[in-house]
């Protein structure tokens, strides 16, 4: 538990916490996007994988600090909350810069395996508890989709082009890590980010429960709010500058590995250090908001990837999310948002 602070400390916590978040994931994705090109990885592995979950790693730091402090619902809110508010605010304001391309792999596969992962998180939490085996069901269902996923994408792509490019880039990099230089200095970046990240989420989570008891809000709605949107400013700056430079699938491939970590492995690892069981007074493990308002709107937001991006005249073809699904996605999102706020002030009973 985090001691009693003084209310303008706590602001100080968070917004610090938030910039040094901010700061820190984009140094420690550019180092580890860094290594991985020196250590020869493709670039589709990189823009998923290595951005997409590095850009998740204030979510993973978060929710962890919070498990570690008996603060469940600021965990799950995190994870969760970062999920909606990457497919409703910022699809959606990558959507209004430049409409998306959407491949049929991605429409067909990413989209309902997405809102598959969040069904399947929905059972396993169904009885209040997350326990370490139901945890480590999370991380296992995480070990075998993410590869899985990776090679249908290069599959349906086209590996020609990709195994052409990798090799010149291996042939670069052979080269290159004959200076040791050019792997320490993005190493010592990893190292650096991934400190900072820590060390940050811990006085963004400080600040975030004090915050919450002076307002007088659960920590479910400040996890699902403030700091669900601040850890998901890396995305939404990565998304932005991809939506003015038109590189589609490297908005829809970042949005999509971030929430795939974000449900399977964020929410695993935390549960994994601190299993979600009611208290001694039988008081919830979590909130039941979370299993009747946000997974099965992360589930529907998951979907409408698929609804939006088809191409229902010519299903093979690649179709397109336009402006007005943007708006659509903006609208749910503040929907939600009034509709968090009014259960929060009304509760049942």
């Amino acid at each position: 538990m985090y001691a009693d602070i003084p209310f303008w400390l706590s602001l100080v916590l968070m917004l610090g916490g938030l910039a040094v978040l901010a700061w820190s994931s984009d140094v420690f994705v550019d180092g580890s996007a860094a290594v991985a090109r020196a250590l020869g990885i493709s670039p589709f592995i990189i823009g998923m994988v290595i951005i997409g979950f590095g850009t998740s790693a204030p979510e993973l730091c978060v929710s962890t600090m919070s498990g570690f402090s008996g603060h469940a619902n600021l965990s799950l809110g995190n994870a969760y909350g970062s999920n909606i508010f990457n497919i409703a605010m910022i699809l959606g304001i990558a959507v209004l810069i430049f409409p998306l391309v959407v491949r049929p792999s991605v429409s067909f596969v990413a989209g309902p395996g997405l809102a598959g992962i969040s069904l399947f998180s929905l059972w396993l939490l169904r009885d209040g508890v997350c326990s370490r085996v139901e945890a480590c069901l999370l991380l296992g269902a995480f070990a075998v989709l993410l590869p899985l996923y990776c090679w249908y994408d290069q599959k349906t792509k086209g590996g020609d082009e990709v195994k052409v490019v990798g090799a010149i880039e291996r042939s670069e990099i052979a080269e290159g890590l004959r200076e040791w230089r050019r792997v320490f200095f993005p190493l010592l970046k990893v190292v650096v980010g991934l400190g900072l990240l820590i060390g940050s989420s811990h006085l963004l989570v400080w600040g975030a429960v004090d915050f919450a008891k002076f307002m007088r809000v659960s920590d479910l709605v400040i996890g699902l709010t403030i700091v669900a949107a601040g850890t998901s400013l890396p995305e939404l700056a990565s998304a932005v500058s991809s939506a003015r430079r038109g590189e589609h699938e490297f908005v829809l491939g970042n949005i999509i590995g971030s929430n795939l970590f974000n449900t399977l492995a964020v929410v695993g690892v935390a549960t994994c250090i601190s299993p979600l069981v009611p208290g001694e007074g039988g008081e919830p493990a979590f909130s039941p908001y979370i299993l009747s308002r946000d997974i099965p709107l992360m589930t529907a937001l998951s979907l409408s990837i698929m609804f939006f991006g088809v191409n229902w005249k010519h299903p093979k073809w690649p179709g397109a999310i336009r402006r007005r699904e943007a708006w659509m996605w903006i609208v749910a999102f503040v929907a939600y948002t009034l509709l968090m706020f009014w259960q929060e002030t009304h509760p049942i009973g």
